[in-house]
């Protein structure tokens, strides 16, 4: 499964890829976590308030930290 998460490198984008990779690895699902970092592509998801998360080319959270349930659920 390949997860981007969006943001400029801030202390809020960190966090949601340290917890992806966290709650990915409790689970035993492999992911593959890109950080996207340049506001162009950034914007061109729509996404106006980092971190944002991506899969499959669908934003499915924007503006917080996710919790570890939510990121449970869109592991599947």
């Amino acid at each position: 499964m390949e997860i981007k998460v969006l943001g400029p490198g801030c202390a809020k984008c960190k966090a949601t890829v340290d917890l992806i990779t966290r709650v990915a690895g409790e689970a035993g699902k492999e992911v593959t976590v890109d950080k996207i970092e340049d506001m162009r592509q950034i914007v061109g998801f729509g996404v106006m308030s980092t971190p944002g998360v991506v899969i499959g080319g669908k934003v499915v959270h924007v503006g917080t930290v996710p919790t570890h349930d939510q990121v449970l659920g869109w592991l599947g």
